[in-house]
């Protein structure tokens, strides 16, 4: 290598980080087409080929400088655990994220194809982790909405009531009937959406004993024209394809194509998406009456309470983030802001009208509170 050619410590540096990227995204796909099998694991197993690729692309530039073999980042480690530990979705929208944030595009050092090849890579995975997204979208939605319902509401509530300068006794038994009575109805709510969402595509689906009337159609007319024709077709479009399901009858089978418009899995069962939602609007709305429950009273448990939440706030907007395929941080950020900002509008109400009200209670009166 020419003195002219000499890469810069920096350029070491940012090598052997992508060296250590390509290598980590490679040991990912390894450990998800362990799990797959057929044309899933055919695709993975091609990907691991064009990381390998890269790997090899930034051995030679790197030569010695290789040596030792460098570490993957830390976060990135933490998240890949994490990811490996919780589900195959986690791993493929994490997967996801990073083939689509890749900084080869930046980089003059990389070559465009690889650039290209991380960008397609990140439609392949959006592709793979679409069938997972619909399977868990319908409960997903309900956990989320139940349990991000549950820290804030309660959360607002529990802040409200401590700062109007009640007992502690009276700040639980609201936080305790504000669970019960969000959970009871986040259940019922998300009940009776995703019920009537399944009925609404039930009433778009087709009828499956229509096929069985086909063989009586009147082939000269051909009325199964106008079906195609009402699902979208062309008139001549409708007429082939009618055709030639007719044909199909006249050689033994009778078949009718449903119109691709059940979504049942990303709906979700309308029972299963009301006990999750119950289940995790009560674990959001348990978590800020724990400094209550211990005992807590005053200034300390409000910021305490605010904080578990703040904590919680950022961890689910976290994994919305991730499974999303988006920046997680900022999924976090915005998370929290919303939730404490909701929060605080409570509090200062709290303040205000709990300062008034108890300014003109009758002392006697504070004594049974």
């Amino acid at each position: 290598m020419s003195e002219q050619n000499v890469p810069s410590k920096e350029q070491i540096r940012r090598w052997r980080r992508y060296l250590a990227e390509e290598r980590y995204e490679a040991d990912t796909y390894r450990a998800l087409a362990r799990e797959r099998t057929g044309e899933e694991r055919d695709i993975l197993e091609r990907l691991i080929a064009a990381e390998e690729r890269h790997e090899a692309h930034w051995l030679s530039m790197l030569g010695q400088a290789a040596l030792p073999a460098p570490r993957v980042p830390l976060v990135s480690r933490i998240l890949s655990a994490l990811a490996l530990n919780f589900g195959s979705i986690f791993v493929l929208a994490m997967m996801q994220r990073t083939e689509q944030r890749s900084a080869y595009d930046f980089d003059e050092d990389a070559p465009a194809q690889m650039a290209a090849d991380e960008h397609v890579h990140g439609e392949v995975v959006r592709a793979l982790a679409a069938k997972s997204r619909a399977k868990l979208s319908g409960m997903f939605r309900a956990a989320v909405f139940g349990i991000n319902d549950g820290l804030v509401s309660n959360l607002a509530l529990i802040l409200g009531i401590a700062a109007s300068g009640v007992s502690t006794l009276l700040v639980l038994l609201a936080g305790l009937s504000g669970l019960l009575a969000g959970a009871l109805s986040m259940a019922a709510g998300e009940y009776i959406s995703v019920r009537s969402q399944r009925e609404l595509l039930e009433a778009s689906a087709p009828d499956p004993e229509a096929a069985s009337h086909l063989p009586m159609l009147d082939m000269e007319v051909n009325e199964l024209a106008l079906v195609y024709r009402a699902r979208g077709m062309s008139p001549q479009e409708a007429q082939d394809k009618a055709a030639s399901v007719l044909e199909e009858i006249n050689r033994g089978g009778v078949t009718l194509e449903e119109e691709p418009v059940s979504q049942y899995e990303e709906v979700g069962s309308a029972l299963q998406a009301a006990m999750t939602s119950f289940v995790f609007f009560a674990l959001g709305a348990f978590l800020p009456l724990l400094p209550f429950l211990f005992g807590g009273s005053g200034t300390s448990a409000i910021l305490f309470a605010a904080a578990l939440v703040g904590v919680a706030l950022l961890i689910t907007g976290s994994v919305v983030g991730i499974l999303s395929g988006q920046p997680p941080l900022w999924r976090a950020i915005r998370q929290l802001l919303i939730g404490l900002g909701a929060a605080l509008v409570t509090y200062l109400l709290g303040l205000l009208f709990g300062t008034q009200t108890l300014a003109f209670v009758p002392a006697n009166s504070l004594l049974l509170i």
